[in-house]
């Protein structure tokens, strides 16, 4: 690949309009939204299914693109839960149900509902017991889905749930009900990606397609024609997910290519793809699926082809090595990505996905040769060949993620990290065009060590979060000397562990409990088994008393008698202990010659600033 792709200019408009995204965009309804008619009552929603079912306990999940609700012409999206019977894709009905906006715990490093939603376009969800059919969807439509409900009973019916849910996450991206600690085996061996539909699938089929038609002597016309029908179907049929519709674009690009026996120009297929799909759903960008799809795709397509392997290795070799490199780069490039949304890292990856990754196109292969012939009544002759794989698969996953040290918890990295790193792995990609790596040097290098400077600055500033999770509150401090400080363990210890390392810490210097509840200390010793834990500090009201000092090398915390607030906003303390269920202290935190005041219950944080009151995961000091 010349260096000369980097001065294309639908390339640059892609990076200011990323730019652009990552200063200025806020996700908000637009005027008309299905989330304006929010209100106590039931409304009527008629709508069109623009997702695949997601069944989950009794309610059957889609997404709905909203024509109107209660006769008035609206517009947006909505998260729908229906009851009985699950709706089918692109079918317009009608659900009668209250409209409610998504519930959202913005938990540092947790998971956030509504935040997810919103990226999405999402500002509104509605729960229905069953809804109306208006119209069925045109027949392309139901012969799509049709054949992918066809596809996924047919598993369901010859294998049992986990293996089913194996088969129909490598060939659909529908893995069903899989155990959390079979998921968690994904997770720790690096192979999750295999069990979503990804561009790979889509290039799978669309060689097979060629494979195919050559078979028949097809012209090149038409051999490209019918391939893209199918990647196209296949894509639809999958869920038409961001990953399948870049795929699909690169695809589009490299069978043009090859009817008109020029260069395919797969990369500015993945950046055209990118900037569209960008346009579309400017959302996309800060979702982790999206982020991860295509900076997988860019490296793979510079390593491989940047990278290539001497001509005198034999065939076999030559495979491997290029999964090698290709799951090397992949897992470079995410590398930051990955610890930063599930705070791990899988050491194995490299060697698991070398073997899983080939088993997997297999299983794929096998699994749709399998349908075609369980439709002719001869899925006898491959059952328990397809079977056998998918336990191979599964073994394997397994194997690999009980290796020693095939997850390694990580914590979170700052902007000036990433920017570093990515900045020296993009000149490390490009070293085999020498002369091109040597111009990148001075500015790689440069511009790596300014960000890590300005990250050193950012890192010696105190910085507080206050954490809130249904009624309960804690505080999380990182001095300007690096010591980690939480107060308060009323939130699950899964859920704080994940905080800690959101906020760019690996460990706790000082726990301390301020309520005697039985949850609160059963959440302390749950997180001491967690998470590297110093002092762990019983302080609630009776264990500890105003005046009570702890050090934190310079830091010192000192108990103070509860700080509170009125709806007005006004201050008070206690004025001594009562002996009332529910007292509580306050902690006054020196460090780097400023103090601060915890308010009684960790609801909020005095500064000489000023009042920051109950912000959820704000940045407090």
């Amino acid at each position: 690949m010349h260096p000369c792709v980097y001065k294309r200019p639908l390339l640059w408009a892609l990076i200011l309009y990323i730019i652009g995204l990552t200063l200025f965009y806020h996700p908000a309804p637009k005027p008309g939204d299905a989330s304006s008619f929010i209100s106590s009552r039931p409304v009527e929603l008629e709508g069109r299914v623009e997702s695949f079912v997601s069944s989950k306990e009794e309610y059957h999940n889609v997404y709905l693109q909203v024509f109107c609700i209660d006769g008035q012409p609206a517009r947006g999206r909505v998260y729908a839960r229906v009851k009985y019977t699950a709706p089918q894709w692109k079918d317009t009905v009608l659900l009668r149900g209250k409209l409610k906006k998504p519930y959202n715990v913005d938990l540092l490093g947790n998971f956030a509902w509504g935040d997810y939603l919103a990226l999405k376009g999402v500002f509104a969800e509605i729960r229905a017991e069953e809804f109306s059919l208006v119209k069925k969807a045109a027949w392309p439509w139901r012969a799509l889905r049709t054949l992918r409900g066809s596809i996924l009973q047919t598993l369901q019916t010859h294998f049992t749930p986990q293996l089913a849910a194996i088969a129909g996450g490598v060939m659909l991206g529908e893995r069903g009900v899989i155990s959390p600690q079979l998921y968690t085996a994904f997770q720790d061996s690096g192979a999750i990606h295999l069990l979503v539909a990804s561009g790979g699938n889509v290039g799978f089929v669309t060689l097979m397609a060629f494979a195919f038609c050559a078979l028949f002597g097809l012209s090149r016309k038409k051999t490209v024609l019918v391939s893209l029908v199918l990647a196209g179907a296949y894509t639809l049929a999958a869920g038409a997910d961001a990953p399948l519709v870049r795929a699909y674009f690169m695809a589009l690009c490299a069978c043009v290519g090859f009817l008109l026996n020029r260069n395919s120009g797969v990369f500015q297929g993945l950046v055209a793809a990118c900037l569209g799909i960008l346009i579309i759903q400017p959302g996309a960008l800060f979702e982790t699926g999206f982020q991860m799809s295509f900076l997988a795709t860019l490296a793979i397509i510079i390593c491989l082809n940047l990278w290539t392997l001497p001509e005198k290795w034999p065939k076999w070799a030559r495979f491997f090595g290029q999964i090698f490199l290709a799951t090397l780069a992949s897992q470079l490039v995410l590398l930051p990505v990955f610890t930063n949304v599930f705070y791990k890292v899988s050491v194995v990856g490299l060697v698991a996905n070398m073997l899983l990754v080939p088993l997997a196109s297999v299983v794929m292969g096998a699994g749709f040769l399998f349908y075609v012939l369980d439709l002719l009544h001869m899925g006898f002759l491959l059952q328990g060949v397809l079977g056998g794989l998918l336990w191979l698969f599964k073994t394997g996953v397994e194997l690999f993620a009980s290796w020693p040290l095939a997850s390694v918890p990580c914590a979170a990295w700052g902007g000036g990290w990433i920017l570093a790193y990515y900045l020296v792995l993009f000149w490390l990609f490009h070293w085999p065009q020498r002369l091109f790596a040597k111009k990148l040097m001075p500015f790689c290098l440069a511009g790596a060590l300014v960000c890590l400077v300005g990250q050193g600055i950012y890192n010696h500033t105190s910085r507080g979060w206050i954490l809130r999770e249904w009624n309960h509150s804690s505080v999380l401090v990182r001095t300007c000397e690096g010591q980690t400080l939480l107060f308060g363990t009323g939130i699950k210890a899964p859920n704080l562990v994940r905080a800690v390392f959101k906020s760019g810490a690996r460990k706790l210097d000082g726990v301390f409990v301020t309520s005697s509840q039985p949850k609160d200390l059963q959440n302390a010793q749950e997180l001491a088994g967690l998470l590297p834990t110093g002092q762990v500090i019983l302080a609630a009201p009776g264990d500890a008393w105003p005046g009570d000092e702890w050090s934190f090398s310079s830091t010192r915390v000192q108990a103070v008698w509860g700080l509170h607030t009125s709806q007005s906003g006004k201050l008070w303390h206690s004025r001594g202990y009562s002996g009332q269920k529910g007292e509580t202290l306050s902690f006054q935190i020196t460090t780097c010659g400023e103090t601060v005041t915890l308010g009684a219950g960790q609801f909020f944080v005095q500064t000489p600033q000023g009042v920051q009151n109950s912000l959820r995961n704000g940045t407090v000091l």
